[in-house]
């Protein structure tokens, strides 16, 4: 039996378009696993100590490989450089040369600004895994497609695995430290601190923005809030800095400033209007200088870009959090409204993140 169809010219183009589009979607995460394997390679900072452009053979000698590792060696700096990771030349020879670009200059181990440690951490497997049961998740009833990965709550796992514990500390700091960097030379940033007399930082991990804070606005009294086995045995450095264990679920300290840095977007709305409602009785009023400081995704930006990451983290944290998601600047308004503040106000000046100041 014939079971061909005659497909017109126009209608054979969208189907090996749509055959393309399923392709690309299929083995994007092969860009995820070549990035991975340059930095576990430090390819990029073998590159930068050589001081200029590397060949292939140079790259093998430098990184220790074996030389016939060479020609699949090429191949992933290939892709590299199709993905703006690297760019490449020639030499008079005709040999090819590569080279780094902004994008790898932050994945160097040594770059004061490095996000190789939240790269690594974010494709770890322990994070990568959940994602593959989504669909089992849809059907069940686990809190989380983490938790029917593993088994446990993501937070859970972090306080009784130290390894994941402590990558995932590293991974918030690197994190902490670019956006720290970028912020304390912002103006608006700096005008939220005129007059402030003390800040909590909940959530703030080993205390790598609460440092930036401490050291730009030595006056205020800077405290890092988390959870006992995050901030176990960490020290202020000379600076006006105190460590707090507690849960942010239980009671926040008391500050003029309260901030939130990519805390809320982990959990549910009810959880965050918990959240929330603490971090208004822990500050004073917009008119006795109190305000809270949250630094987080709002979603419906018209960059296509950065909607695309957003929408893309928006599913890691439909893959890790009980309810954790990103929002629009509608569902954060209820949110604050709910939880009994009457005024913010939200910066595009983070790329993908916003900052928002919220008063009561």
């Amino acid at each position: 039996m014939d079971t061909s169809i005659i497909i017109s010219s126009d209608h054979k183009n969208e189907l090996l378009n749509a055959q393309t589009h399923i392709w690309t979607h299929i083995f994007h995460f092969l860009n995820s696993m070549a990035l991975k394997c340059a930095i576990q390679l430090q390819i990029p900072d073998a590159i930068h100590k050589h001081g200029k452009p590397m060949t292939v053979s140079e790259l093998v000698t430098a990184l220790a490989l074996s030389p016939t590792k060479a020609a699949s060696l090429y191949r992933i700096m290939r892709l590299l450089v199709h993905s703006n990771f690297l760019s490449k030349s020639k030499l008079v020879n005709g040999e090819e040369t590569f080279d780094l670009t902004v994008n790898s200059k932050l994945l160097l181990k040594d770059h004061p600004m490095t996000l190789a440690p939240f790269t690594l951490a974010l494709l770890d497997p322990i994070l990568t895994e959940p994602a593959h049961y989504l669909a089992s998740w849809f059907q069940n009833n686990d809190e989380s497609p983490f938790h029917t990965a593993h088994g446990i709550g993501v937070w859970d796992y972090a306080g009784t695995e130290m390894r994941f514990n402590e990558y995932f500390n590293k991974a918030m700091a690197s994190d902490a430290k670019f956006v720290g960097d970028i912020l304390l030379g912002n103006i608006e940033f700096k005008r939220l601190f005129e007059g402030v007399g003390s800040l909590v930082d909940v959530g703030g991990g080993t205390g790598t923005m609460a440092n930036a804070i401490a050291k730009g606005h030595p006056s205020i009294k800077c405290t890092v809030f988390d959870l006992p086995h995050v901030v176990e045995g960490l020290q202020n450095n000379g600076l006006n800095l105190d460590y707090v264990g507690g849960d942010m679920f239980e009671a926040i300290p008391s500050a003029d400033v309260v901030l939130l840095k990519w805390i809320l977007h982990d959990w549910s709305d009810d959880q965050c209007h918990e959240i929330l409602e603490r971090c208004r009785r822990a500050i004073p009023s917009k008119e006795q200088g109190g305000k809270l400081i949250i630094l987080d995704i709002v979603l419906d930006v018209e960059n296509d870009n950065l909607r695309n990451v957003q929408l893309l983290f928006d599913m890691e944290m439909l893959s890790l959090n009980i309810g954790g998601k990103e929002r629009s600047e509608q569902e954060w308004k209820e949110l604050f409204m709910k939880a009994g503040f009457n005024d913010y106000k939200f910066y595009s000046i983070l790329g993908p993140r916003s900052l928002i100041v919220v008063y009561h």
